[in-house]
């Protein structure tokens, strides 16, 4: 039953998209050509879902099967038009794919531009799937005419860059999208060859550039002009010229992963990895494998030279794309890798995938597994080639992805060992580098027992740290954690190469073999001369520390807090206290200089009378200021400072 239309209409794009369309038609971009491979991909992808979609209805393709995208450049009316069978929209979609920040990507993008601080970041537009506004970089106005598969009427929609946006049902015989680009007068005879864009021979010169993988034929319309010939093929000279019209494909449509390695050239894979994961930059690896026996697969993958914007936030997309036989069936598949390698990018297509695989038979697929058993070893191989090789390489993905790595130590068992080798920390030996746990342990002393890590948000905050003294006095090279998952890590791995993990702010140094033992036993002799005054400290703390001692490690600071040996460290509560678990608390010990001078003040102050003011202040004050050296606001800030106001107002009596 047919129905009236619905009318045309008005809107305002949403604010973050007013934005954008602004910056894409003042030309923020010098690469401008990009809009042809964005503008194909977006076609290639909706021909991707009618593809797969009728694996299960065929009644969705409405009888038409072969698969196109077709470029029509009109120099007459000054346009070029993108037309594809693929999907096509419902005017719903419309309005949320293209007028509305939901499926754009927008804010993300405009972030990211504005941290850059630049107009001229051409790494950006791929990477937020705003693909569809870069035709407002060439075009005065854009018209899209779209109709979903089995809809009684097509969409039109169309602006002019200028912040809003005319919509209305209109009459489309075919199913699919076309994009008709009313190209600005820069771009319809430009004096740069390469951005004449109504001209068919750069048209032709871009796709091969950017979209030959395409795995649908992008075919366009050639004009020949030619003197007929005669039955053996010569050319009749004396004949007038005959226009015939020739439609070409353009691209070779042949997977690139199909091919022979030794026939493939480094340019092709990074143009291939660029146009399918919408990166400006060179992927800084590339693994290339064709397997054959028990599974048969051919792999193709990318580690990235950056991580994408929203890597290390849940709404991230990690996994590979599977094909089987060349054919399109999964975008990202999360099963094939484990978590730790989610930053890898790529492709696996075997004749062993199934074309209508589901999330549940994949978590039951042998092949798979199997197949993702042989990318994980071959990934890590060539990250342990990458850091023995070609160091300042390694560190560019470790800059980038190194927390993902840290992550699987501490949330895969069965990947510690695996990955134990390839993890990287700054230490006090290479406060500006970094250091793989191998190279720390080669340089220990033979008397060292443990490898040793302090926790801290940067260098800084690290190497004032009060447990750093003595260390830094018999030059201990002391690991430096910055990342919250660090800590997390080490603990999972608890010892390398028969060596543990020792926090300088946990428990005792172990430092009997490298500190004289006198000092120790100094101190031992210290706190049992003064024990009533350590158990006058411990009970005006109560509650607060779990118990008080003189300390071994301490040379010019005149306090510090540490943790116990058994329980998480206070680093780890911080931690987990930011994420609103509170449950876990560490026992926190106080630790006191004996040669500090404050040490004999409270000393004093207990011989004068225990119960005072001014020794209670003191212990307060002692504590609060060992939490601020470990970054941890005293529980009662106001108390604190007017203990401290009321302490400087004695003016040094």
């Amino acid at each position: 039953m047919s129905r009236d239309p619905i009318m045309k209409e008005t809107r305002e794009f949403q604010a973050e998209t007013k934005q954008l369309l602004d910056l894409m038609v003042h030309s923020i971009y010098t690469n401008r050509e990009i809009f042809l491979r964005e503008l194909i991909s977006n076609a290639s992808d909706a021909i991707d879902k009618i593809r797969f979609a009728s694996l299960t209805n065929q009644d969705l393709l409405e009888g038409d099967s072969d698969f196109e995208i077709l470029l029509v450049p009109n120099e007459a009316t000054h346009t070029l038009t993108i037309s594809d069978n693929g999907m096509g929209m419902t005017y719903e979609e419309v309005v949320e794919n293209i007028g509305t920040i939901a499926k754009s990507g927008t804010k993300a993008f405009l972030e990211k531009l504005k941290e850059a601080g630049t107009a001229n970041d051409t790494e950006l537009i791929g990477q937020f799937g705003v693909g569809f506004y870069s035709a407002f970089m060439v075009a005065d106005k854009v018209t899209l005419l779209t109709r979903a598969p089995g809809q009684e009427k097509g969409v039109k929609w169309e602006s002019t860059g200028d912040g809003t946006y005319s919509i209305e049902e209109i009459d489309k015989e075919k199913r699919g999208t076309s994009i008709i680009l009313t190209l600005n007068e820069e771009y319809r005879q430009s004096e740069k060859s390469d951005e004449k864009f109504l001209d068919r021979y750069t048209l032709q010169s871009l796709v091969k550039k950017y979209s030959d993988y395409i795995r649908y034929p992008v075919k366009m319309n050639f004009i020949k002009e030619e003197k007929p010939r005669d039955a053996e093929g010569k050319v009749i000279e004396d004949a007038p010229v005959e226009t015939t019209i020739e439609l070409r494909t353009l691209n070779s449509q042949t997977p690139l992963w199909t091919r022979a390695k030794k026939d493939i050239q480094p340019e092709e894979y990074n143009q291939l990895y660029q146009s399918l994961f919408y990166d400006w930059q060179d992927p800084l690896e590339v693994l290339h494998s064709k397997v054959e026996g028990a599974v048969e697969y051919t792999g193709l993958l990318f580690i990235p030279a950056k991580a994408p914007m929203d890597f290390y936030m849940k709404e991230f997309e990690a996994g590979v794309r599977l094909y089987s036989k060349n054919v399109f069936i999964m975008e990202h598949c999360k099963e094939l890798l484990p978590d730790y390698l989610r930053f890898v990018r790529g492709l696996v297509d075997s004749p062993d995938f199934s074309l209508n695989i589901s999330r549940e038979l994949l978590q039951h697929s042998k092949q798979l597994k199997l197949i993702g058993k042989n990318l994980e070893k071959s990934i890590l191989k060539t990250l342990e080639t990458m850091l023995s090789k070609d160091r300042s390489k390694y560190e560019t993905f470790w800059k980038e992805f190194g927390q993902a790595l840290k992550a699987g130590v501490y949330s895969d068992f069965t990947s510690r060992e695996k990955l134990q080798d390839l993890l990287l920390f700054p230490s006090s030996n290479q406060p500006d580098g970094a250091t793989t746990l191998a190279e720390y342990v080669s340089r220990m002393p033979e008397s060292q027992k443990v490898i040793y890590y302090a926790t801290g948000k940067d260098q800084s905050a690290v190497e004032r740290l009060p447990q750093m003294e003595l260390l830094r006095e018999k030059n201990i090279e002391v690991l430096y954690l910055f990342d919250r998952v660090d800590e997390f890590a080490l603990d999972a791995l608890r010892e390398y190469k028969e060596k543990k993990f020792q926090s300088v702010s946990r428990g005792d140094l172990n430092l009997d073999d490298i500190q004289a033992p006198e000092a120790k036993q100094q101190a031992e002799e210290v706190e049992k001369d003064n024990e009533s005054l350590i158990k006058a400290i411990k009970e005006q703390l109560s509650g607060k520390v779990a118990d008080v001692k003189v300390s071994s490690r301490l040379k010019s600071s005149a306090v510090c807090l540490v943790s116990g040996d058994n329980g998480i460290s206070l680093s780890m509560e911080q931690i987990l206290s930011e994420m609103n678990n509170s449950m876990f608390k560490a026992k926190r010990i106080l630790e006191i200089n004996p040669d500090h001078e404050l040490f004999a003040v409270l000393k004093g102050l207990y011989e004068a009378g225990p119960e005072s003011d001014n020794f209670k202040d003191y212990c307060a004050l002692l504590y609060d200021q060992a939490l601020l050296m470990e970054g941890i606001t005293p529980e009662d800030p106001v108390g604190f400072a007017n203990k401290v106001a009321k302490l400087m107002a004695r003016g040094g009596k």
